[in-house]
């Protein structure tokens, strides 16, 4: 597994700044708002990673960005942890019965996985520095919106262990800081910190937890990945590196420490305690609202020589976490046909906000055999969290949306074909259910290999008084805007059984259809991130059968914006002026 040795930040940033990839800035920036603006104004330019040296309120520089290309990706991970896992899938199906012969020729795995594990050190960076009592203030966090409610470590890489077995979970929970020796710490349930949270809680224990915040690449990239509860993401940070990951002994006890992270922070989460954290402007591009979480209360906080603090920002996709998130989706899908029966490959859409839309291909051998499938997908870890899942057994290529859509419309039965799981759990920052972590979810599976029904691609027909400025988006999709919903909730009703809209098979009520069409990712983010189904699909007519309800097309989807959602993530026009004023003096215009 040869490459170049990333053992810590620095020598990923050696590698960025080699490859003229790294953009370093001497001027003074403010970690409020200002370096949140300045880097998604870059990332939509596809620019390099930002090293800021100058920041207001801390001797510690900030980089941003690390991660948001193609071609970053390539450099501080490269393709042998990809190659390593099909290797390893292969193995898993082919050796059985086992031979010397099958040994033999995978010999050079073995030496790889050799090298996966943990190795204790003596003398550590991360033990350069130590501050007891801690100073959080110290430390640039950033606020990235002008309505988030204070500043967030965005990049937070929360260790824990489970209060009887033992077994880790490395997390990516966002972290808000509220005082200098306390934060908030956003687990939920369904999460692996979450559980070890809730098994404590439940012994009346303090949970330890350990707080990194920058080190090797892989680590940043295993506290994402959305692995199994029984594969620890330390066991990923070392395949993904090539080699053991060093570890060492904190003085003060405790867990033991990744040796070149840049900085831990350690303490205690105790039990029954909850404050208010939030809001905070996340993934999705909306505003999630402020709840009561558990606090995390810091004993003491260590940091290397010269350390750098590095950040992302969230919001509207595309953002650094849709490149992180397709990386993932290659380097673990090789193990979804082992562990998901059936399913021969898997989609989610980082266009909006991943848990919004996945889409499968799965076999179909035996009548509904792709429904079980959908369910296996609906059952896995953080999938569970899917809110809509295409379904398809034919050859057609899942992650080009337009061929997969047009598939499925081509074949689908409205009457058998769509399931609707109502009452049930919905991702805690989709505030598009009734209440928060309560929502629905949808299975549509399009089937069979040939078409049974030929799709319209231009609109000629007629609009109710209240709808207008059609655009057919896709085969068989017409997208419509609409009164408010406020003003006309009725009105996908009415679109739905209205005579000129009879041949389409999909209508998509949006506020703003030039907004909505601009491009695939605006049409995917309007589309799955502003409807929940159990409350906004609508048929020309609806029956029940055997009790399974059955809509007869076009189905209406109602994408509108309504009462209860929260606002759009935008910048704030003091933040814009600000960074209007210095970006020409800090940022060459191509990156403009």
């Amino acid at each position: 597994m040869k490459k170049n040795k990333l053992t810590d930040l620095r020598s990923y940033l050696d590698l960025l700044r080699a490859e003229h990839d790294l953009l370093e800035i001497h001027e003074e920036v403010d970690p409020y708002l200002e370096i949140a603006e300045i880097h998604r104004r870059v990332i939509q330019q596809q620019g390099p990673a930002l090293l800021f040296r100058n920041v207001k309120g801390s001797s510690f520089p900030v980089v941003t960005n690390l991660f948001g290309t193609q071609n970053r990706l390539d450099l501080a991970f490269g393709k042998k942890p990809q190659e390593f896992v099909r290797d390893i899938v292969h193995l898993l199906e082919t050796i059985m019965p086992p031979t010397p012969g099958k040994l033999w020729q995978n010999r050079g795995l073995f030496v790889d996985a050799s090298r996966i594990g943990l190795k204790n050190v003596k003398n550590a960076p991360i033990l350069e520095n130590a501050l007891v009592p801690p100073k959080l203030s110290s430390l640039p966090m950033l606020t990235s919106w002008h309505s988030d409610g204070g500043p967030f470590v965005t990049l937070p890489l929360v260790y824990t262990e489970h209060p009887v077995d033992r077994t880790h979970n490395l997390g990516m929970y966002r972290i808000q800081r509220h005082s200098d020796t306390q934060t908030g710490i956003h687990w939920q349930i369904h999460k692996g910190g979450g559980y070890h949270y809730h098994e404590a809680e439940k012994r009346d224990e303090a949970l330890p937890l350990t707080l990194y915040i920058g080190g090797p690449p892989a680590l940043m990239l295993s506290a994402i990945a959305p692995l199994p509860e029984d594969i620890p993401e330390l066991m990923l940070t070392s395949l993904v590196m090539g080699e053991r990951l060093p570890m060492t002994k904190d003085p003060r006890g405790g867990h033991r420490l990744v040796a070149h992270s840049e900085f831990a922070i350690k303490g205690v989460v105790p039990p029954h305690i909850r404050q208010p954290e939030g809001p905070f402007g996340d993934h999705y591009g909306y505003n999630s609202l402020e709840h009561d979480y558990p606090v995390f209360e810091v004993s003491h906080l260590y940091h290397r020589n010269d350390a750098i603090y590095p950040a992302t920002v969230v919001g509207r996709p595309k953002q650094e976490d849709y490149f992180i998130g397709d990386y993932l989706q290659d380097l673990l899908s090789p193990l979804f046909p082992l562990v998901m029966k059936g399913v021969k490959s898997l989609k989610t859409f980082g266009e909006t906000g991943f848990h919004c839309l996945a889409a499968a291909r799965v076999t179909d051998r035996y009548p509904r055999e792709a429904f079980a499938a959908g369910l296996r997908i609906l059952g896995e870890g953080q999938l569970s969290l899917t809110k809509f899942l295409i379904i398809t057994d034919g050859g057609v290529d899942i992650t080009d949306f337009r061929a997969l859509w047009t598939h499925v419309l081509e074949r689908v039965r409205w009457d058998q074909d769509l399931f609707v799981f109502a009452n049930v759990s919905q991702d805690t920052l989709d505030y598009t259910g009734p209440s928060v972590n309560k929502g629905s979810k949808a299975m549509l599976m399009g089937l069979g290999k040939e078409p049974i029904r030929v799709l319209p691609h231009s609109f000629s027909g007629s609009l109710p008084l209240s709808c207008s400025n059609p655009v057919a988006f896709l085969p068989g999709t017409l997208v419509v805007e609409g009164t408010g919903y406020e003003e006309s909730p009725e009105l996908p009703v009415e679109l739905a059984q209205h005579s000129g809209l009879k041949d389409w098979q999909v209508i998509l009520l949006v506020d703003d259809v030039k907004e909505a069409t601009i491009s695939m990712q605006e049409f995917l983010w309007t589309f799955f991130t502003r409807f929940e189904p159990a409350a906004d699909l609508y048929g020309a007519s609806t029956s029940v059968k055997r009790f399974h309800v059955g809509l007869e097309a076009p189905i209406v989807i109602d994408c509108r914006m309504k009462p209860w959602y929260t606002e759009v993530l935008e910048v704030d026009e003091p933040t814009r002026q600000l960074v209007d004023e210095k970006i020409e003096r800090i940022i060459p215009k191509k990156w403009l």
